[in-house]
């Protein structure tokens, strides 16, 4: 990964946010909070997830995958790809 080496310190400022979240989880367990509480904070790191895995996805797809047909009024075969991730993410 060593094209990520440009994004190194956005990536891990996302990584620590979600270890914040992940910790949230955690005490929120040991305090015995409400379910809601508990779910809105998994929801919350989970989607903090995706985003990450999302940026690391399109930027693995945009540096190691080469469109293998021409441009046509769809555009690219990577801008499809990662149209399609980025709508299952959300």
């Amino acid at each position: 990964m060593s094209h990520t080496i440009r994004e190194k310190q956005k990536l891990l400022n996302r990584v620590r946010r979600i270890k914040g979240q992940v910790e949230a989880i955690e005490r929120a367990l040991e305090e015995e909070r409400g379910c809601m509480d508990v779910l809105q904070l998994i929801t919350s790191s989970r989607g903090a997830m995706n985003g990450l895995l999302a940026v690391v996805l399109e930027d693995h797809i945009r540096t190691h995958l080469v469109d293998a047909e021409p441009h046509d009024e769809h555009g690219s075969g990577t801008e499809a790809l990662i149209e399609v991730v980025h709508s299952y993410f959300k």
